[in-house]
């Protein structure tokens, strides 16, 4: 694998590398680049340009295959930058070669066995002979107030976003499953977040990660997202608009100044509480 700590140091495991981001920043940034919606060149600027400007890793993936470049996409993108490059699939045919590794999706808010272990059980062999690490996700479609990419190609219906516990209970048997993370997702191109409230009540709820994307189109959002309790925050479309580097950057702040803002309120609280004992 591909070092995704920098030049010259041992290569990692990207589970281990996105454990020491939270431990060191107190919430990661993830940026999705979707092969449907860009040329290869642009992406692999874009990808440079997260990586300058404070992103934490590189997520490829799309609800659809349109173009017969993924592939080249994801070898294009590994090679322009040192973060780790995910696979963020839509089905088995997005597992290829090349990338540092592939979050394994489970769509456990959907009822469809396709994408609760169909796509799983194509990927797995692909999985094990291109030798990418496999991440367990459990994947939460969220309502984002229209009809998604995602909901209309994975035919399921997504939590309502008035149903925090509906997502409490989805979460926590994702992680009971063994699930590395669980990922709400309002879906590329919703219209709105997650509501912060059904983050922070998610959040409280289980043991596991907490990633939070789609539908967020500020830098304010994606801080509330942090403080609402989300370990990672994940933007897309928004970067297609409009990929300037200072607006990367001021998502960027934005995420890992809540996240240390949290740190440092939880080890206060820690502390208060042995001085209580």
């Amino acid at each position: 694998m591909k070092n995704p700590v920098g030049q010259g140091k041992p290569a990692d495991s990207v589970c281990r590398y996105l454990d020491r981001v939270l431990a060191e920043k107190g919430a990661g940034y993830l940026v999705l680049l979707d092969p449907d919606r860009a040329a290869t060149g642009d992406l692999v600027t874009l990808a440079k340009r997260s990586q300058d400007h404070g992103v934490d890793a590189i997520l490829v993936g799309s609800s659809i295959t349109l173009k017969p470049s993924f592939a080249e996409c994801v070898a294009a993108v590994r090679e322009s930058v040192s973060l780790p490059v995910i696979v963020f699939p839509g089905n088995a045919f997005h597992v290829v070669p090349g990338a540092d590794a592939v979050f394994f999706l489970c769509l456990l808010s959907g009822r469809n066995p396709q994408f609760l272990v169909g796509e799983q059980a194509k990927a797995a062999p692909l999985i094990k002979a291109y030798e990418l690490e496999a991440i367990p996700v459990g994947y939460l479609l969220i309502d984002s107030g229209e009809r998604t990419s995602v909901e209309f190609m994975s035919s399921t219906l997504p939590i309502p976003r008035d149903k925090p516990d509906i997502a409490m209970a989805h979460a926590l048997a994702a992680q009971y499953f063994g699930m590395r993370y669980v990922f709400m997702d309002g879906g590329s191109g919703g219209r709105s977040a997650v509501p912060v409230e059904m983050v922070r009540a998610v959040s409280q709820y289980i043991e596991i990660p907490l990633v939070v994307g789609g539908g967020i189109r500020s830098p304010e959002e994606a801080g509330a997202a942090v403080e609402a309790g989300a370990s990672f925050v994940v933007t897309g479309n928004i970067l297609e608009d409009d990929g300037r580097g200072e607006l990367i950057e001021a998502f960027a702040r934005a995420i890992h100044g809540a996240g240390a803002s949290r740190t440092e309120t939880a080890s206060v609280e820690a502390t208060a509480g042995r001085l209580r004992r």
